[in-house]
């Protein structure tokens, strides 16, 4: 996992080296202060030397401020370092994702992926600030204030030698707890924040629906879940400490003992005891904080090996560099299959065979589920095909690239997008080049430009997150325009008049035959009407093409066709 994330602190690498030979100059200043601190006793002082004891405390002084101006440096050092490794780690998780095909982003909930964008990567980014100064000033710390106590007495080291084999044992056993307990608790997480995501998205159904209280209910629950996670992670860790101290003040009771019973016979000063002291406290301090180290990595190691996950995934839906472009726009499915699960026993598409010519306008009816979305989208490759093949001018899909293709194609989903900005920037993302009078003609075809300018501030008007300002008809013709400025060789109208009235679908259908002449149209639609006038229609049913033919001949020959088209003429009488 280290290794794959490693490559994300290009450009703050001098930061991750400058932080630990900082620190290492901080200990090296440090380590020699206990030590001036036990001549002063021993020999200015015993010897009242009042020159040796300026002349040595003002070294010890210096060494402070020195070891000082080290630590601050070190510890710049490491956020820099560690801001960019989370900003490398971030850009490349989401870069990654804009990657995904549908159905890599099928296989990671949207809560998910925002918590370990977050939550996730910050975790890391603390871990590896801890791990360039902690993680080298512990180690470095411990071997040096190990020689500097051998160096005043030998024997009295092999007490805290016996502390290592207990810290460490007490270490592992807490790791290998834990970490299972903080990875469920990041499951947790998740699913938490998935809650907030849907009640907030759905804030008006909720409210439409009264359902406030169960919405709290619902949050209380995933609330209690992740603090019982928490608890149940945390309970392990919290041993930690208490056992650290609880080692750490023995050693120092028995270095007391011992090394004053030393001083009473004369074996050893009592400058060289307090000396002895504090490398001994340096030393555990040292074990203390290296345990806490290993403790924030098993608690990261969870974060990381999520992070690593999304950046591990396979994309469902290989690029391939080309420089084919798309010319006419014709489309041709040949026994084509398809499965959102990719299991040839449960297919969404079955044994589909469809030619459509360049500039052609085709319908698609269908009851729900019958699969009409799922056939438009293998034509941009949102999804790949389970077998056969889906060609665009005659070359099948998956030799263009993933740009050229996507460009060619133009697509209004179902579910209509539109994102915080004005209405002038929402229609830029079809084509961010297009002149005034382009984007004009383009929402007067989507029959759009007259509400837009009923608006005080026009195509400059604020749009709010998800266009909750504007209503779901307003918000089908802005995405209709928006694919419209692409100029696309293929247009896909996936059901994106369902909103507007009769009047207004007819007006979008007759301005798109004018602006749309040479381009080939996909309308998927409920009604009877919005498909009526196309060169040809097609029946799906279960997934499969039931029926191919003009308005005239599928009344006269296409059971469903007849029913759907007679239904809706009772509706209407």
């Amino acid at each position: 996992m280290i290794k794959k994330l490693i490559p994300y602190l290009k450009g703050y690498g001098k930061y991750a080296l400058l932080a630990p030979a900082t620190i290492i100059l901080e200990v090296l200043l440090e380590i020699r202060i206990p030590f001036y601190m036990s001549r002063i006793i021993d020999v200015g002082v015993a010897n009242r030397d009042m020159v040796y004891i300026l002349q040595t405390g003002g070294k010890m002084v210096l060494m402070a401020l020195l070891s000082l101006l080290f630590g601050v440096l070190s510890g710049m050092f490491a956020a820099k370092g560690a801001m960019g490794f989370g900003k490398g780690i971030r850009r490349a998780v989401f870069h990654k994702i804009q990657e995904f095909s549908f159905a890599n982003v099928d296989r990671f909930n949207t809560a998910s992926l925002i918590t370990r964008l977050t939550t996730d990567v910050t975790n890391t980014q603390m871990t590896f600030m801890m791990l360039i100064r902690v993680f080298i000033r512990s180690p470095f710390m411990l071997v040096s204030a190990t020689i500097m106590a051998a160096t005043i007495n030998g024997r009295l080291v092999t007490i805290f030698l016996v502390a290592v084999p207990i810290l460490a044992t007490a270490l592992l056993t807490i790791m290998c707890l834990a970490f299972p307990r903080f990875r469920r608790m990041l499951t947790c997480y998740d699913k938490m924040n998935g809650s907030v995501q849907e009640n907030l998205i759905a804030m008006r159904v909720v409210k439409a629906f009264v359902r406030e209280d169960y919405e709290k209910g619902k949050f209380t629950d995933d609330a209690e879940a992740l603090r019982a996670a928490q608890f149940k992670a945390e309970k392990i860790i919290i041993c930690n400490m208490p056992i650290m101290q609880l080692v750490i003040y023995s050693c120092i009771i028995a270095v007391l003992w011992f090394g004053g019973n030393m001083v009473m016979v004369g074996s050893m000063g009592a400058g060289e005891l307090m000396g002895f002291i504090s490398y001994v406290t340096q030393i555990l301090m040292s074990l203390m904080m290296l345990s806490m180290i290993f403790i924030s990595l098993v608690m990261t190691r969870a974060s990381i090996s999520r992070i690593v996950e999304v950046l591990s995934e396979q994309l469902d839906i290989p690029d391939v560099t080309s420089l084919e472009t798309v010319q006419e726009g014709s489309v041709e499915f040949r026994e084509v299959s398809f499965s959102y699960h990719k299991d040839p026993n449960n297919l969404n598409l079955a044994d589909i065979n469809l030619t459509i010519a360049p500039g052609e306008t085709v319908g698609i009816i269908g009851g729900t589920g019958s699969a009409k979305t799922s056939l438009v989208q293998l034509i941009p490759r949102l999804y790949d095909v389970l077998s056969g093949s889906v060609l665009v001018d005659g070359r099948d899909v998956r030799e263009y690239s993933l740009e050229e293709l996507r460009s060619a194609v133009g697509m209004v989903l179902q579910k209509n997008v539109l994102f915080s900005g004005t209405i002038l920037e929402n229609l830029q993302w079809g084509n961010p080049a297009a002149t005034q009078e382009e984007i004009v003609a383009a929402c007067r075809a989507a029959q759009a430009h007259d509400f837009i300018m009923s608006f005080p501030d026009g195509y400059q008007t604020y749009l709010g997150q998800g266009g909750v300002n504007v209503s779901g008809g307003q918000k089908q013709r802005l995405c209709i325009a928006r694919a419209l400025l692409k100029k696309p060789k293929i247009i896909i109208l996936d059901d994106s008049t369902s909103a507007v009235d009769t009047a207004t679908d007819a007006n979008i259908r007759k301005a798109l035959r004018e602006q749309l002449a040479g381009t080939t149209t996909i309308i998927i639609a409920q009604r009877i009407s919005s498909v009526s006038d196309a060169d040809k229609i097609i029946v799906m049913d279960d997934g499969r093409i039931d029926a191919i033919g003009t308005h005239e001949e599928l009344l006269a020959t296409n059971a469903i066709y007849r029913e759907v088209y007679e239904s809706q003429q009772k509706g209407a009488a």
